[in-house]
C-alpha cells in the first residue's frame, strides 16, 4: 500500500433518514509510517525547555495555588470562546461571587462547569487514576451536566451519528466515524495512551491524541473543550508539567483558521508533520508567554505590597486584604467582612487605603452594594480573553 494511503484513513458509506453520505474513519496511532522527526527536533527541544522554564518560575509564586486559580478560569474562559460563548473574565469571576446580574447565564455557566470538569480531571490525575476513556466520560459529565449541553447525554459516548459544519451530515464539512466504528476508534486511542512502544515524546503523543480526539469527535456536545483539556492532563500525568500551567486555547483562538485548516489536513493527506510544527510551535509560544505573565505577576505584587509597607499601623489588615484580592479580583465589602473575619467598618478603612495607592478601583458607581476591583491584576490575567 502507498505511504500516503496508509495515513489517510478510510470512508465508510452511512444511510440514516433516507440520506446516504460517507464518515471518515481515522487509522489508529501512532501514524504508519513514522513519524518524520528529523526537521521537528529543533522546536520540540526549544518548546520542552520553555515547558520546564514556566514549571520553575511557577514554583516559586508565593501562592501556587493563587496562580492556578485564576489561570484555570482563564482557560475555561478561552476553551469556551472557541465554542461560541461571549462571557468575560469578569462575568466568571463575578458569577462565582453572585454578583452577575446581566451577565449572559448559560455563558458563563458553561464555563463555571469547565473549571469544575478540568479541576476534577487533574484530581483524578494526581490520585494515579489512569488517564482511560472511564476518565475521558467522567470529565465530559461534569462539563455538561449544567446549562446548555445537560440534554446531550453528559458523560456518554454518542449513539448517532454527528457531525461538523452543514445542516445534515450530506453537506456537513466533516462528518466523524458512525457510532459502531467510533468505538473501535476509541479502544484504540485508549490502547495509545499507554503505548510505550512508539517511543515518543510526551508533547508529540500529546499533539496526535488531541487531533485524533478531535477527529473521532465522540460526543454530542463539547469535544473540543475536552479534547483541548487531554492535552494539559496528559503532561501532568506524564510529569512534564508539576502543575497544570500551560493552556493552548488561547493560542488556537488566535490561530483559529490554521488550527482548523490542518486538522483537515492530517484527515486528507497524512500532513501529521505539519500539524506538529503547529502544535509545538504553540507549546513554544504559550509557555514563554506565560513566564512573561508570572514575571509581571511578581512584580506587580512586589510593587504593591511595597507601597502597602508603608502604611504604618493599618498595614497588617491592609495586607490581609490585598492577599485576599490575590485571588478574588473583584470583591464587595460584605464577602470581604465574611471571608476575613473583619468588620464593615474595618474593610470600609482598608479599601480606602487600597484605593489611595491605587490598587483598588471601584466599579459600579454606587451609594450601596459597591464593587472593587484590582484592575492592572485582573488586566494582566484577562488579556487574550475578550469574546471574539
Amino acid at each position: 500500500m502507498d505511504d500516503l494511503l496508509k495515513r489517510q484513513g478510510r470512508y465508510v458509506l452511512v444511510s440514516t433518514t433516507g440520506e446516504s453520505f460517507k464518515a471518515y474513519v481515522p487509522p489508529p496511532l501512532p501514524p504508519e509510517p513514522s513519524l518524520q522527526m528529523e526537521g521537528l527536533l529543533p522546536l520540540l527541544e526549544r518548546a520542552t525547555q520553555a515547558i520546564g522554564r514556566l514549571d520553575g518560575i511557577v514554583s516559586v509564586l508565593p501562592d501556587i495555588r493563587l496562580f492556578l486559580y485564576q489561570y484555570v478560569r482563564k482557560e475555561a474562559l478561552l476553551s469556551s470562546q472557541i465554542e461560541g460563548t461571549q462571557s468575560s473574565f469578569s462575568d466568571l469571576l463575578l458569577h462565582e461571587n453572585a454578583y452577575a446580574p446581566g451577565v449572559p447565564l448559560n455563558d458563563v455557566q458553561e464555563v463555571s462547569a469547565y473549571v469544575a470538569a478540568m479541576e476534577h480531571g487533574l484530581k483524578r490525575i494526581k490520585e494515579d487514576f489512569p488517564l482511560s476513556l472511564r476518565l475521558i466520560r467522567e470529565i465530559h459529565e461534569v462539563l455538561l451536566v449544567t446549562g446548555r449541553g445537560r440534554d446531550k447525554q453528559p458523560g456518554a459516548f454518542r449513539r448517532s451519528q454527528n457531525w461538523i459544519g452543514g445542516t445534515r451530515p450530506g453537506n456537513a464539512l466533516f462528518v466523524p466515524p458512525p457510532p459502531d466504528e467510533m468505538l473501535l476508534c476509541l479502544d484504540s486511542l485508549e490502547k495509545f495512551f499507554h503505548d510505550n512502544e512508539a517511543n515518543l515524546p510526551v508533547l508529540v503523543k500529546a499533539a496526535l491524541v488531541h487531533l485524533q480526539f478531535e477527529t473521532i469527535h465522540p460526543f454530542l456536545d463539547g469535544n473540543g473543550r475536552v479534547g483541548r483539556l487531554l492535552i494539559t492532563l496528559m503532561l501532568c500525568d506524564a510529569g512534564l508539567l508539576k502543575e497544570p500551567s500551560l493552556y493552548l486555547s488561547l493560542y488556537f483562538k488566535t490561530h483559529r483558521q490554521t488550527y482548523y485548516r490542518l486538522l483537515q489536513e492530517v484527515r486528507e493527506s497524512g500532513a501529521w508533520e505539519t500539524w506538529l510544527e503547529f502544535f509545538l510551535t504553540g507549546v513554544e509560544e504559550t509557555a514563554n508567554n506565560a513566564v512573561e505573565t508570572v514575571n509581571r505577576l511578581l512584580h506587580l505584587f512586589e510593587t504593591d505590597q511595597a507601597k502597602i509597607e508603608t502604611l504604618g499601623r493599618a498595614a497588617p489588615n491592609v495586607l490581609r486584604l490585598y492577599q485576599y484580592l490575590q485571588s478574588m479580583p473583584i470583591m464587595g465589602i460584605q464577602q470581604v467582612c465574611k471571608a476575613l473575619g473583619l468588620t464593615p467598618a474595618t474593610v470600609s478603612k482598608v479599601v480606602q487605603h487600597l484605593e489611595v495607592a491605587g490598587i483598588l478601583q471601584e466599579i459600579t458607581g454606587k451609594q450601596r452594594d459597591r464593587l472593587y476591583v484590582y484592575q492592572e491584576y485582573l488586566q494582566i490575567l484577562s488579556e487574550g480573553a475578550g469574546p471574539f
